[in-house]
């Protein structure tokens, strides 16, 4: 029996791959983070499956509900919000699940910052403008940042910057970005991507905390910061060029 570690997509139930739907249809048992994953990808289980809102449970609770699925002969779905790759606690279930000798797959899902950037309608890789993109967080009450990745040190390369799991330190985030970004750099809070009650706020470093606040954005939200937010002048990309085509 296997456990399919599966990424939800980032908030609206039809923005799941088609792999994972499939999986979740055949899995008698779905593990799921209530207070994240839309309660309607719910309806794609199969009838009668065991459903567990994996929100109030520690990680020996829901490795235990793994472990009893898979000694009874069956398959797990374990839902997870955005894509599986980042910030998704799935590292610590694999190696439980290695432990005991329990085989598992992953099935990506369209990712948090991916939705934000649709929502947007903006490239965050903008030629000759901004080619890389820095996925990262803060720590406050969470795990601590291995030594080099604080903002100030990502933030010196000016590169297009996503946080996750930040807008609740929006004070703090400007403080540490302005030294590098300035305080006229674009900045976008995107709140519940995806979803009907979706919120986007734009502004500038100098600005979107304040922004911040009077919307009362307090979780499930991205920042997303750089010059690729606002930028119109620059080169077409050579992927579809003139010289390039005739060559």
């Amino acid at each position: 029996m296997t456990v399919h570690f599966i990424g939800a997509g980032p908030g609206a139930a039809d923005l799941i791959t088609v792999r994972g739907q499939r999986l979740l249809a055949a899995s008698p048992v779905c593990l799921y983070a209530g207070s994240l994953v839309p309660r309607e990808l719910l309806d794609s289980c199969p009838a009668g499956a065991r459903l567990v809102d994996t929100a109030n449970l520690d990680l020996d609770a829901i490795v235990g509900e793994m472990l009893q699925a898979t000694a009874a002969g069956q398959d797990v779905a374990r839902l997870h919000s955005g894509d599986p790759s980042v910030f998704s606690a799935v590292a610590e279930q694999m190696r439980r699940l290695d432990q005991a000798g329990v085989p598992y797959d992953v099935t990506p899902g369209v990712p948090a910052f991916a939705a934000a950037a649709a929502s947007l309608r903006r490239e965050l890789t903008v030629p000759e403008v901004a080619q890389t993109v820095i996925l990262t967080r803060t720590a406050e009450r969470a795990t601590a940042m291995p030594p080099g990745e604080d903002l100030a040190t990502l933030g010196a390369s000016r590169s297009t910057m996503v946080l996750h799991l930040a807008v609740q330190r929006i004070d703090a985030v400007v403080a540490e970005l302005v030294p590098s970004y300035g305080g006229d750099c674009p900045v976008a809070v995107v709140a519940r991507a995806s979803r009907e009650d979706e919120l986007i706020l734009r502004g500038t470093l100098a600005d979107i905390a304040e922004k911040v606040r009077e919307a009362g954005v307090r979780r499930t939200a991205v920042i997303v910061v750089g010059a690729a937010l606002s930028a119109s002048q620059f080169p077409d990309s050579h992927l579809y060029s003139t010289e390039r085509c005739r060559s």
